[in-house]
């Protein structure tokens, strides 16, 4: 593909370098090569590219005028906070820090102005000088003469320069009410499934050949595509789980030939990195380590118990909580987890001579239908109507041996319960629906 890259102002050997660099964008960085031209030559007063996140605008930007050696000033909107940074940047870059000394310090655009023309009556460019603005939708925010000053900037300072804005949102977005000069637009498209798995394969393992790291992004792709696109995402994606796909070859279990032994071992781990794309909550050894703890929890909760948690109804787990909470909580606190307005009271006035024992140890205590509705109603997260699914729901826990009920069959006024599930139990179910149990049991205050 370098034959889209070829350009008589620059050396063969350098556009080579840059091809190698950036995979898959080689049209776009073509027609960049065309709108700059040669070094010595004027080029374009401003340029704007846009385009999705993460599809090569930074990157081919800076490979072009890394490599090809061009004076060039990339400011980042984000960094700079202010219009002062900004100008003190790209004197920085272009004239050293004794131009950037002069400016004030509230600089106006007239200032920054004044001073890049003395700065290039001394020292008059010989080539293009490119200054790339990166997110610079921000510029939106700012004064309302800089972004229309940044675009004619080569008028202004009477100097071969060239302003690039990067973003994320179209130039419609970026256009005055009251006119502006038009920069030409160029688009950077998502990258297609084979672009993906092409630019991901280039950063396969030293370990492991080409064509295995190849069918482990065809694997990693076969999941996540269709939920992300995100080239940075997948690499760290990709980066995250890829000692999980290993593990079976590093156990003698499987050969790289063996795809379907190594899809079946990165299966459930890839599902569960799913729940946690764009998010980063946590850092890449956390997740590891989050990961391995669950792997000792499943291997300890085996049964009816541990495989029910996850199929149960959402109402049915806040029942099974409501339930646990009314089994080991004295029936007199209640008052103090569930009603708001409960006024200061201590665990001490609680405390009796003959309570000092746990109630975890002591076992679960029968509770009646109406004192486990009431907690139900005050710890799920909604207004739920107390019609006849939820008592048949309560039915379905019986039936599943997760409630027991302690009260005669003929005993249909106040039928009493207990809960019949473990604290570990309890604990995953909680998590499923983000309650945390721990600050509603008496015996953890």
């Amino acid at each position: 593909m370098t034959a889209l890259l070829q350009h008589p102002g620059y050396e063969e050997e350098k556009l080579q370098r840059v091809a190698d660099q950036i995979p898959c964008r080689e049209v776009q960085a073509g027609t960049l090569l065309s709108l700059m031209g040669q070094p010595e030559q004027c080029s374009f007063p401003s340029i704007f590219i846009y385009g999705h996140r993460a599809t090569g605008k930074s990157h081919v930007m800076n490979v072009l005028l890394k490599e090809l050696e061009l004076p060039h000033a990339t400011v980042s909107c984000v960094e700079c906070v202010s219009v002062a940074l900004l100008f003190e940047q790209v004197l920085l870059s272009f004239f050293g820090g004794d131009s950037a000394s002069q400016l004030p310090r509230s600089p106006s655009l007239s200032d920054f102005v004044r001073i890049y023309r003395q700065q290039c009556s001394q020292s008059a460019a010989k080539q293009t000088r490119y200054i790339v603005m990166e997110k610079a939708e921000l510029l939106r925010d700012t004064d309302a003469n800089l972004l229309p000053a940044l675009l004619r900037l080569r008028e202004l300072v009477e100097d071969n320069v060239s302003v690039i804005l990067l973003s994320e949102i179209v130039w419609d977005k970026f256009r005055p009410n009251t006119g502006c000069f038009e920069p030409i637009l160029l688009h950077f498209p998502d990258y297609s499934k084979g672009e993906l798995h092409q630019v991901l394969s280039q950063d396969r393992h030293p370990s492991y050949s080409a064509e295995f790291y190849s069918s482990y992004i065809n694997i990693l792709l076969g999941v996540f595509y269709s939920v992300c696109r995100d080239l940075r995402e997948l690499r760290h994606l990709a980066a995250l789980n890829f000692s999980k796909f290993c593990e079976p070859l590093e156990e003698g279990k499987a050969k790289e030939s063996d795809t379907h032994k190594l899809w079946k071992n990165i299966e459930p781990h890839l599902k569960k990195a799913m729940q946690t794309v764009y998010l980063r909550e946590v850092s890449s050894l956390q997740w590891e380590q989050m990961q391995e703890m669950e792997e000792q929890e499943t291997k300890t909760m085996r049964g009816l118990s541990a495989h029910t948690h996850v199929e149960l109804p959402y109402y049915s787990k806040f029942l099974l909580i409501a339930a646990y909470l009314a089994s080991y909580n004295p029936a007199r606190t209640d008052k103090r987890f569930f009603v708001k307005h409960h006024g200061k009271i201590r665990k001490t006035n609680f405390l009796k001579k003959n309570e000092k024992t746990s109630n975890h140890l002591l076992g679960p205590k029968p509770f009646a239908l109406d004192r486990l509705l009431a907690i139900f109603y005050s710890v799920v997260d909604s207004r739920v109507a107390p019609t006849a699914s939820i008592f048949s729901q309560i039915s379905s826990l019986v039936t599943l041996q997760l409630l027991s009920q302690v009260s005669h069959d003929d005993q249909l006024d106040a039928p009493k319960y207990k809960c019949a599930v473990s604290m570990d139990f309890i604990c995953a179910i909680s998590r499923t629906v983000n309650f945390d149990i721990v600050k509603y049991l008496y015996d953890f205050l």
